[in-house]
C-alpha cells in the first residue's frame, strides 16, 4: 500500500492530499529514510512524521484497504 494512502487509511492523517504534502515537504520517513507518497509500506515498518515540534513514531502493525474507525487504531503501534 502507498504510504499517503496508509496515512489516511489508518487515521494518523486524515486526509490523503495532507499526506502527500507531508511527504512531498520531506516531513516523513520510513526506517529511518525520507519517504515519497508512493513509498510501499509493509508490516513491521517505523514511520517518523514530523508534527511541528512533535515527532510522532510508530510501527505498522497491519495493512488493510478497508478499515472502520475502530479497526484504524489497530494498525499502528505509537513507540514514542
Amino acid at each position: 500500500m502507498r504510504l499517503d494512502k496508509y496515512l489516511k487509511n489508518s487515521r494518523i492523517i486524515k486526509r490523503r492530499t495532507v499526506a502527500k504534502e507531508a511527504c512531498e515537504g520531506g516531513r516523513v520517513s520510513i526506517n529511518g529514510k525520507v519517504a515519497k507518497p508512493s513509498t510501499e509500506v509493509a508490516l513491521g515498518d517505523i514511520i517518523e512524521i514530523q508534527f511541528g515540534d512533535k515527532t510522532l513514531k510508530a510501527e505498522i502493525t497491519n495493512v488493510a484497504e478497508h478499515v472502520t474507525k475502530e479497526g484504524s487504531k489497530e494498525m499502528f503501534t505509537i513507540i514514542e
